[in-house]
This record gives structure tokens, sequence and C-alpha cells, in this order.
């Protein structure tokens, strides 16, 4: 897709004119890693397995590179056509997920705890979980991963959340998406199947309320056949593979996010919130799967004083 859609909306020049693309924003990504991509040459600050202890940035899974292609992504393999969002911030990669896809709670909770003590020397500004768990009320571990998640937020951290892909049923957004304080994203098209076709179901963008009765995800995005960074590039010579998911939703507002900040890098956790919500544009639907709407990246920009 083109720059993710056009940016999600109309094509914003303020963005273009004055380079408002996440120069210098930190972005930690909790996932299955990242690859040394042509499109992310430069953007890779720091790299820490959680899993096997590994020094060198690599992805089993293709999830995480997928993700970090849709924040950063240069688009040099495309002539820009598959740039990602924010493609001048600056990629924090924590493996906390293994070659499927899954991990342990445990892992993530690492991962957070390391966010939390060293935000301030790798400039962290934003952290994107594009990962989740049906919730389950006697879970022990999975209020630690609320609380921890609340922890980043209450450290006056961006935390920007996926949804799911457990719908469409009433409660089906995964922790820790179900925060009432993060930022939680669903897809914004997934009247269109999942992709690949070996899972063809629609309508899979988690659906508040929560069990607590909050009203979640906060906004949509899309999410369906996204073109980003492939992991395997170097193997197959195929530069971007398409995937689909609140996954990729998720990247697309942390790096709309990126691009406010460049413009108002003063501004906090519960002000981007805000003005996300005030920025959203109504689309036809249940608001249990859309939240305030749809993510209008040129809506969001216009705030001439903050």
């Amino acid at each position: 897709m083109r720059r993710v859609k056009q940016l999600v909306g109309y094509w914003c020049q303020d963005i273009v004119k004055n380079r408002y693309i996440g120069k210098h924003i930190g972005i930690a990504v909790l996932d299955t890693g990242v690859v040394k991509h042509p499109d992310l040459n430069g953007r890779i600050v720091l790299f820490k397995d959680f899993l096997d202890g590994r020094r060198d940035p690599y992805d089993d899974c293709g999830h995480g590179t997928h993700v970090c292609g849709i924040l950063a992504g240069s688009g040099r393999m495309s002539n820009g056509v598959y740039a990602g969002m924010a493609p001048e911030c600056d990629l924090i990669a924590l493996k906390v997920l293994d070659k499927s896809g899954n991990g342990e709670m445990k892992d993530v909770l690492k991962g957070i705890e390391w966010i939390l003590e060293n935000k301030d020397q790798y400039h962290i500004r934003i952290v994107n979980i594009s990962i989740g768990t049906l919730p389950n009320r006697e879970d022990s571990m999975e209020k630690r991963l609320l609380r921890a998640v609340e922890r980043l937020w209450d450290a006056g951290l961006i935390v920007v959340t996926a949804a799911g892909n457990y719908g469409p049923g009433k409660g089906s957004v995964t922790v820790p998406g179900s925060s009432r304080k993060v930022i939680t994203v669903g897809a914004s098209d997934d009247e269109e199947p999942l992709y690949p076709q070996k899972n063809t179901r629609k309508n899979y963008s988690g659906r508040g309320p929560t069990q607590e009765c909050i009203c979640k995800p906060d906004l949509s995005a899309p999410g369906s056949g996204i073109f980003s960074c492939n992991a395997e590039y170097r193997k197959t010579q195929k530069a971007y593979v398409r995937k689909s998911g609140t996954s990729m939703a998720t990247p697309v507002v942390s790096g709309a996010v990126a691009c406010f900040l460049s413009k108002y890098p003063d501004a906090s956790n519960v002000e981007v919130k805000l003005k996300l919500r005030d920025s959203c544009e109504e689309i036809a639907g249940d608001h249990k799967q859309h939240g305030w709407g749809m993510l209008h990246v040129g809506k969001l920009m216009q705030y001439e004083k903050f």
C-alpha cells in the first residue's frame, strides 16, 4: 500500500513540507525481533533478545520486521511506495516472542522492565505492542502484564497496543489492549479476509467492551493486506511481504504518533491520546470495532497550537 494508504486519510503536506517524520523519536517494539532490511538501514538503534541472548538482530518469525517496516521503513526498495509512517524514527527492537510468534509472559514482562530502566538513555517515547492474549480473569500473569503496561503509561510513555484478531465477538479485545490507560487499535478494514489465504477469516478485529466494561478499542487504522519489510529478503530477494491483522494497524498509529511528536515534542501521553480522539474520522460500522473512529493523520497534524 502506498505509504500506508497515503498516511491514512488525505495526504498530509504538513508532514512532507516540514519533515515531521519521527526524527529522533524512539519507539520500543516488543515483538519477534527484526532483521537488517535495506529499508531499515540506520533505524535500528538497539536490538535485545530476551529469549536466547543473541546480540545480532534477527527475526525467525517475520512479524516484528513487518511491524518495524510499517513504523520506520524508508521505502528504499520500492522507490518510496512502501515507506513506513515515520521513516526517521529510532527503533529499539526487543525480541520477546519466538519463531511461531508465541512467547512466555515472563519474557514480555522482562522487556517492559528493561524499557522502564532504559527509556531515558534511548529516548523512548512510544512503546508498540502488536501482541496480545485472550482475557482470563483468573490468570495472575495476565494481571501482572496489565499492571506492567500501565506502569509504562504512568512513566509518561505512549503505549500503543493491538486489539487482537479474535473478533467479532463481544469482549474479544486482547490483553494488554484491554487496559483503560493505553491506546488500543483495531483494524478498520477487517471486512477483508486475513492474509495469507490459509486463514481467510473476516471481521477478525477484537471488539469491546472489555470484561471490565471499558470501551475498546480506542480507534482503528488500516490492517488488512499491508505490504511491509520481509524478514527473509536476503534469502528470497523479495523485499516486501503482505500481512493482515491488528498487529499491522497498531504501528500505523504508533508511527502517526511519532510524526505528531516531531511537531509537538513536549506533548504528554494523555495529550496525545486526547488529540487522537479529537482527530479521528467517524466511519460506518460498529462502535465496538472502531472506537472513536479511524485515524486521520492530516487532522492530527493540523493543530497550529498545542
